[in-house]
């Protein structure tokens, strides 16, 4: 009865391993993928390319002279064609907005800064999904931590013998909880 049982068990581990594994593979690289980028956020960017250009004005200017038509004149300065609004930060500063860009213009200097954020493809995305920024994702991410729990538990059930779990399989995972427990204990160490 008992062998019966165990063999039931790899059986049931085996399938569920496989498809699970199968199922959320992209996801898993998606996440990894994300990870990787968001582990980096204070060396660059992960969502955006931020491009920053200064620009040179043709002469010095007044508040007074900034009106709609001097702003679309300095947009062409950087090849924006249209404007969302303009506001002065001071009175020799006009700051003009675009879609996801900005100029920054001192009048008295004539000088602008202009930067202009675009989308990193393919890791905007993976983050967005990453970070739960969308409504309801929560949920999703919680059943796909449950089913990463399910499929490591699985995987430490499918191979028998001298390399399966009660083995070798039980020495690797001690020795691989050790970087995380280390970790933790240098994290408590310096923050005391």
């Amino acid at each position: 009865m008992a062998a019966g049982w165990k063999v039931k068990l790899h059986r049931w581990s085996v399938a569920w391993h496989r498809d699970l594994g199968y199922f959320f593979s992209s996801l898993i690289i998606i996440y990894s993928i994300s990870g990787l980028a968001l582990n980096h956020v204070n060396d660059w960017n992960p969502d955006f390319i931020i491009h920053k250009e200064t620009v040179t004005l043709p002469k010095t200017y007044s508040r007074s002279e900034v009106d709609n038509k001097l702003v679309a004149e300095f947009g062409k300065l950087v090849k924006e064609e249209s404007f969302k609004l303009y506001d002065f930060p001071t009175n020799n500063q006009v700051k003009i907005y675009y879609d996801n860009a900005t100029l920054h213009i001192n009048l008295d200097n004539k000088t602008g800064e202009y930067e202009k954020l675009t989308k990193r493809h393919i890791f905007y995305e993976s983050n967005v999904l990453h970070r739960n920024s969308l409504k309801g994702w929560k949920w999703i991410s919680d059943i796909f931590a449950i089913m990463l729990i399910i499929i490591s538990v699985t995987g430490l059930y499918i191979l028998k013998g001298k390399y399966g779990f009660r083995r070798r399989g039980l020495w690797i995972m001690l020795a691989g909880l050790l970087l995380p427990v280390a970790a933790i204990i240098l994290f408590y160490y310096l923050s005391s």
